[in-house]
């Protein structure tokens, strides 16, 4: 009887009802939004090079190493030594090795010189491997893989001609001009920062930094493009590399060798150690954006809970008569708080299927524009989120609850002068 009385209270109330339930929807839909798109962001933070043993770079701190090797922030302090790189790489510990050579750009977005092992065993995400969705990778100089923004948003398809600039800006009037690339190859989006590069090879950094002094091409030592093929174009030098071990036992092991390395100061990092203590630094965005959303569903709570405190002053008389039909007070009680509940729960259900249908739609747009991308999965903790905002929407119903209580017989029947 109880449940039917509510639902036709509400019916007989549906417009302030609609009202209070799209609120607690959108504020429900922001707040798990937020909670979906930072657990989204950090696991693929976290995932951004995954399978990779070891980074290698010249002695700097670890969180610098990994900017400007993995995420492309910064420069490098220092370069390394190929024949340094070469005997690392040649260790019987290591299976593999990817070298890796920064320093160009190309309007805005970095080139990197490493080697077809990059392809072979870079992996993002869970064990995931890098895909073309068009051509090839490169197999000799002159040649370009674009990552999958980078083709995008500068418009670039295969057979398209690439000129590369000296430096990091996004404007360079150093440019390689004499020696262009052809693009013949674009990756899938990965979500990573290689979305943002154009891969080359070493061979091509060293072809088009020949005859260049400080960054700036010195007369009558240019090079012919036609006679690099007879150039020993071996780099002298190269930025960092990524280590995989044969035995997950032997990193530790590796990792201590290389901070010792005699030859010149090198530094190697645990990826994970390293991705953890950079989180730590950007992690507290996260905490203020969901403190934000908490906010924003306490403030639809709170309009709800103004909904029926105005709502119970012209149920007066209703509450009233129930009262003279045997209702007791707590009969009242129950309803006045059942009522909440029950929008309450509504305005998660609107909010869930208002954020997830979103999620279907706009998934797509926001891994090419932004890089972002959201799965469809359930975050964790979302249920705890959730039974706090009905716990939280019960609460407040107890407000108008307890003045429903307070109501007598006599203070309903009679008119307010």
């Amino acid at each position: 009887m109880l449940i039917d009385l509510l639902w036709r209270s509400l019916l007989n109330r549906r417009a302030t009802a609609v009202l209070s339930i799209l609120t607690i929807g959108l504020s429900v839909a922001l707040l798990a939004g937020v909670e979906k798109v930072r657990q989204d962001m950090r696991e693929g933070f976290f995932n951004t090079v995954s399978g990779t043993d070891l980074i290698v770079g010249a002695r700097t701190g670890q969180v610098e190493l990994l900017l400007y090797s993995v995420f492309h922030l910064g420069s490098a302090t220092n370069n390394i030594r190929w024949k340094s790189f070469q005997r690392v790489a040649n260790d019987p510990a290591v299976e593999w090795s990817v070298p890796l050579s920064l320093g160009d750009s190309h309007k805005g977005f970095r080139v990197v010189g490493t080697t077809s092992a990059f392809f072979d065993h870079y992996r993002y995400g869970r064990e995931n491997a890098l895909k073309l969705s068009a051509g090839r990778a490169f197999n000799g100089i002159h040649q370009v893989t674009l990552g999958a923004e980078a083709a995008s948003r500068l418009g670039y398809h295969t057979g398209d001609k690439v000129v590369i600039a000296h430096g990091l800006g996004s404007t360079s009037f150093a440019q390689h001009k004499d020696q262009p690339f052809t693009v013949v190859g674009i990756l899938e989006p990965t979500g990573t920062p290689v979305d943002q590069s154009l891969l080359v090879s070493l061979e091509s950094i060293t072809a088009i930094h020949l005859g260049w002094r400080a960054g700036v091409p010195m007369p009558g030592l240019s090079v012919d493009p036609s006679t690099l093929s007879e150039t020993d174009l071996t780099p002298k030098e190269i930025t960092a590399f990524l280590l995989g071990m044969k035995s997950k036992t032997q990193v530790f092991q590796m990792q201590r060798a290389i901070n010792r390395f005699s030859a010149e100061p090198l530094l190697a990092i645990l990826p994970g150690v390293a991705l953890q203590e950079l989180w730590q630094v950007i992690g507290s965005a996260e905490k203020a954006l969901l403190a934000v959303s908490a906010c924003v569903v306490l403030a639809g709570l709170t309009g709800m809970l103004g909904v029926l405190l105005t709502g119970l002053q012209q149920r007066r008389r209703e509450l009233a008569l129930l009262r003279a039909i045997g209702a007791s007070p707590f009969n009242l009680l129950c309803l006045v708080v059942m009522e909440a509940v029950l929008l309450t729960a509504a305005g998660i259900a609107v909010g869930l299927s208002l954020l997830w249908t979103l999620l279907i739609l706009a998934q797509q747009g926001l891994s090419e524009a932004f890089g972002l991308y959201l799965t469809l999965g359930w975050p964790d903790g979302l249920w705890q989120i959730l039974a706090m905002v009905l716990a939280a929407g019960a609460l407040a119903g107890t407000i108008p609850a307890w003045q429903a209580w307070r109501y007598t017989l006599a203070d309903g029947l009679t008119p307010r002068t």
